[in-house]
C-alpha cells in the first residue's frame, strides 16, 4: 500500500476530520477491485443463501397470479422498499437475471461506500481491498448468529450499503447526513437500520463534547427526516402486525425465536466455537483499537462499535428470560440483538488495520502485525474460495447449508443437485402454472427453478403471525414427527386429506429418504428419462379410484 498523506497518532482535537480528495479515476479503479473480491466471494450461480426467499415474494408482489397457491409467497409482505427498487424487474427479467442485477447493484453500494469509510480513516491507497479482505474473513469465521453482508442480493444488503455511508458521515462529523442516511438504512431493513440509529447515538454521545441548545437542534430536524425516510420499512412491517390476536402473537414469536430462527435470535442454539470465535475477534479489536483510541477520525466508528457490542450484550441478557418469561422473552429476542455486532465488529478490525498504517512512522511491530493479519486473511479466503470450487452450484442448493447430507463428497453433492434441476425443469414443462405440490423437506428453490407453488418450505416462513401459526402446523402435518420429520406419509386417507385441503395433485419424492416404491402412480421419470434422486407422483383422486 503506498501512503498517500503523512498524519501523526492522534489528529488534532477539535474540527472535523479532513481526508486528502482521492481521484475520481482511483475510486472507481478500488470500487471495481472491492466488487472483484466481492464476486470471488459470492459469485456462485443464483440463488444465493435468501434469494429464492426474497425474490419469489418480490416476484407475486408484482405478479400476483404467479404461485398464487403459495402460502408463502402471498402472506404478508414487510420488504415493500425491496420489492419497489429490486422487486420491480421481475416483471422483464428471469428470477436469476433479476439475482445478477440486484448484486451488481448491491455489491456496487457496498463497495463504493467502503471505500468512502475507508479512505476517510486511512488514506491509502488500497486500504479499503484490505479492510474489505478482513471483513469478509472476519464475518465468515468469528460471526456469533449467523450474519453475512456480501453474498446473494436481498433488502440488508442495501441497508448495510447506507449503514457505511453513515459511519462515514461520522467520521466527517457530518451528523446531518447521519440520520437521514440511517434512515434509508431502516426503510431497506428496520432492524439493520434500527440498531445501526441506537449505534450511531452512542456514538454521537460519547464523542460530542459540549452539548448546546444550538447542537440539540442541528440533530433535531436531522433526525425527523431520518425518522420520517424510516416509515418507508417501518410502516409496512407494523401492517402485518394490525388485527392480531395478542395469544397468537404470542405464539408465532415462540415458533420464530425458539424453532425456526433460534440459530439466529437465540443465544442457547448458539455453537460454543461461535461464543469463542466472536469473543477472539472482540479481543483483537479492542488490540488494534487501543493505541488508536485518541485519533479524532476514528472515535466515532470506536464508539459505534461499542454501540453493536453493547447492543448484543442486551441480547445476552434478555436470553436469560426465557426460564422465568418466555414469552416476553420470544417476544423481544426476534429483534435480532446480535446482528449488527457480527457486521461491524470485523469490519472494525479491518479499519484499525488499515489506520495502524498511516502513522508518520509506521513502527515496525504495526507493520508486522498488519502483514501477518493480511496473509492470514488471504489465506483462509482462499482455502473458502477453493472449498466452494469443489462443487459450483447456487448457495441455496449447497446440501452442507440445508442439513442434509452434509459430508458427502462434492461429486455426489452434483449429482443430486443436477437431479434437482432435471425434475423441477420437468415440473416447469409438463405441469399447469397453477399447480401446488408436496415439495421434499430438505430444498429450498423448488418455486425458483420450478415456477410452482408448494404446500409448505422449511425455509419460507412468513413473517405475519398468522401465516406463522399456519406454517408451523403444515409443517408438523406434512413431515409428522412419527416419520421423523423428514418426510410425507404415504397413507391414502391422509393424502386425499392434503389433495383436497391444500389443492395439490403432485407429490415430490427424494428417494435418499423414501427409497422404495411408493403405491402412487409416478409420472416422473417414466420412459427414456433418467433421475436417480427425485421422483413425482400423483396423488390418490378425492373419490377413491
Amino acid at each position: 500500500m503506498e501512503p498517500v498523506i503523512s498524519t501523526t497518532a492522534t489528529d488534532p482535537p477539535t474540527g472535523a476530520h479532513v481526508a486528502p480528495r482521492l481521484s475520481m479515476t482511483r475510486q472507481l479503479w478500488e470500487v471495481s477491485l472491492l466488487m472483484l473480491l466481492f464476486f470471488v466471494h459470492a459469485g456462485d450461480p443464483p440463488p444465493g443463501i435468501n434469494e429464492a426467499h426474497y425474490l419469489t415474494k418480490a416476484k407475486n408482489y408484482w405478479d400476483p397470479t404467479w404461485c398464487a397457491g403459495d402460502m408463502f409467497v402471498t402472506s404478508g409482505k414487510a420488504h415493500v422498499v425491496f420489492y419497489l427498487t429490486i422487486g420491480w424487474l421481475t416483471k422483464f427479467t428471469s428470477l436469476s437475471a433479476t439475482a445478477w442485477i440486484g448484486r451488481i447493484l448491491g455489491w456496487a453500494m457496498i463497495a463504493w461506500a467502503l471505500q468512502r469509510l475507508s479512505w476517510a480513516i486511512a488514506p491509502l491507497r488500497y486500504a479499503s481491498l484490505l479492510v474489505g479482505l478482513v471483513w469478509i474473513v472476519g464475518v465468515e469465521q468469528a460471526d456469533l448468529a449467523g450474519e453475512w453482508v456480501i453474498g446473494g442480493i436481498e433488502a440488508k444488503v442495501f441497508a448495510y450499503g447506507f449503514v457505511l455511508l453513515a459511519m462515514e458521515s461520522m467520521v466527517r462529523q457530518r451528523w446531518w447526513a447521519v440520520w437521514p442516511l440511517l434512515g434509508a438504512a431502516s426503510a431497506f431493513h428496520v432492524l439493520v437500520g434500527g440498531w445501526s440509529v441506537v449505534a450511531a447515538m452512542i456514538a454521537l454521545l460519547a464523542t460530542t463534547r459540549e452539548w448546546t441548545l444550538a447542537e440539540v437542534k442541528r440533530q433535531a430536524i436531522p433526525l425527523v427526516i431520518g425518522g420520517a425516510i424510516a416509515m418507508f420499512g417501518v410502516a409496512p412491517g407494523m401492517a402485518t402486525m394490525q388485527g392480531v390476536d395478542p395469544a397468537d402473537a404470542r405464539q408465532a414469536a415462540s415458533i420464530y425465536t425458539y424453532q425456526r430462527i433460534s440459530h439466529h435470535l437465540y443465544p442457547a442454539s448458539f455453537a460454543p466455537r461461535r461464543y469463542i470465535g466472536h469473543l477472539l475477534l472482540i479481543a483483537v479489536t479492542v488490540g488494534l483499537a487501543w493505541p488508536l483510541r485518541r485519533r479524532e477520525s476514528l472515535r466515532p466508528v470506536l464508539w459505534f462499535t461499542v454501540g453493536a457490542v453493547s447492543i448484543a450484550a442486551m441480547g445476552m441478557l434478555v436470553a436469560m428470560l426465557p426460564a422465568v418469561a418466555p414469552d416476553l422473552a420470544a417476544s423481544l429476542l426476534r429483534y435480532y440483538w446480535f446482528r449488527l455486532t457480527d457486521a461491524i465488529v470485523p469490519l472494525t478490525t479491518g479499519l484499525c488495520l488499515a489506520a495502524s498504517l498511516t502513522a508518520t512512522q509506521v513502527s515496525r511491530s504495526a507493520g508486522l502485525r498488519v502483514g501477518f493479519a493480511a496473509t492470514v486473511c488471504v489465506l483462509v479466503f482462499s482455502s473458502m474460495f477453493l472449498v466452494r470450487q469443489r462443487a459450483v452450484m447456487p448457495d441455496a442448493c449447497r446440501q452442507s447449508l440445508i442439513s442434509f447430507d452434509v459430508n458427502r463428497p462434492p461429486e455426489y453433492q452434483l449429482r443430486v443437485y443436477s437431479d434437482w434441476r432435471q425434475v423441477c425443469d420437468w415440473v416447469r414443462d409438463n405441469t399447469p402454472p397453477e399447480a401446488v405440490f408436496l415439495s421434499p423437506r430438505h430444498q429450498q428453490t423448488f418455486k425458483w427453478f420450478a415456477q410452482r407453488a408448494e404446500v409448505v418450505n422449511w425455509k419460507d416462513v412468513p413473517q405475519d403471525a398468522p401465516s406463522l401459526i399456519e406454517w408451523k402446523r403444515r409443517m408438523a402435518e406434512i413431515f409428522p414427527r412419527r416419520l421423523g420429520g423428514v418426510r410425507v406419509t404415504i397413507r391414502y386417507d391422509q393424502l386425499r386429506q392434503f389433495r383436497e385441503e391444500y389443492k395439490t395433485e403432485y407429490l415430490i419424492v427424494d428417494r435418499r429418504i423414501s427409497p422404495g416404491n411408493l403405491p402412487l402412480v409416478m409420472i416422473y421419470p417414466t420412459g427414456n428419462e433418467q433421475n436417480e434422486t427425485y421422483r413425482v407422483y400423483r396423488l390418490p383422486e378425492l373419490d377413491g379410484s
